[in-house]
């Protein structure tokens, strides 16, 4: 006879500088998923989420030293297969939509039950965008109304995330030794990269690709 299958909980992290609310946001998780960390700062989430590696990181938008966007827009650099969702009180649609642009890939207010949250939590680590239902018509309408709104680009999306970051970093004239320790990568893995970006797009040298990247506002 078979054993039962044990399904793998998720491992989830809490950044919010309110310490009552995270005890209270850990209560309730406790029962779905692991939380295995929790930080209440940019600096101690970047260092924190860096060691733990979890697989979604819940997020508030207003801390001290730039908020979530700082701990999104560091961590997308250095781990981009961390995925973020924004917990946070605010439903204002600049919060909303300044934190899906840095990556997050959901938003919620703090109004929503325990249940929904962990159903939150696993649908981002699935990969799906998830939204409170008043914040998604916030993200259409901000995009819908955006003039120069990116549209779909051929070229750019046949790269991986690591190889638009080591673009984006190249075309901004980093070396080949910075980048590596600014993606926490080897610089051969530099160079595969660079080598792999140069043939998907069909080009020569670095200068060819900053240009191309800045065509495209990359940098």
């Amino acid at each position: 006879m078979s054993e039962p299958v044990v399904e793998q909980r998720l491992r989830v992290f809490l950044v919010d500088d309110h310490a009552m609310f995270r005890a209270g946001v850990r209560a309730e998780l406790g029962v779905h998923v692991d939380v295995v960390g929790e930080a209440s700062t940019v600096a101690e989430a970047v260092s924190r989420i860096a060691a733990a590696l979890p697989d979604v990181v819940l997020l508030d938008v207003h801390m001290p030293d730039g908020g979530g966007r700082a701990v999104l827009e560091t961590m997308r650099r250095s781990h981009p297969q961390v995925k973020f969702l924004a917990l946070s009180v605010s439903d204002a649609a600049e919060d909303v939509i300044g934190l899906i642009r840095a990556g997050a890939r959901g938003y919620v207010t703090k109004t929503i039950s325990p249940d929904e949250l962990a159903d939150a939590i696993r649908r981002v680590a699935d990969g799906d965008a998830v939204f409170s239902p008043r914040l998604a018509g916030f993200v259409l309408d901000a995009f819908a109304a955006r003039p120069d709104a990116p549209v779909a680009d051929p070229e750019l999306d046949q790269l991986t995330n690591r190889e638009r970051e080591v673009l984006r970093l190249l075309a901004r004239g980093y070396a080949y030794k910075e980048i590596a320790k600014e993606l926490y990568i080897s610089i051969k893995t530099v160079e595969t990269h660079v080598s792999n970006v140069l043939r998907k797009l069909q080009m020569s040298n670095r200068y060819e690709l900053s240009r191309w990247a800045a065509d495209r506002r990359l940098v």
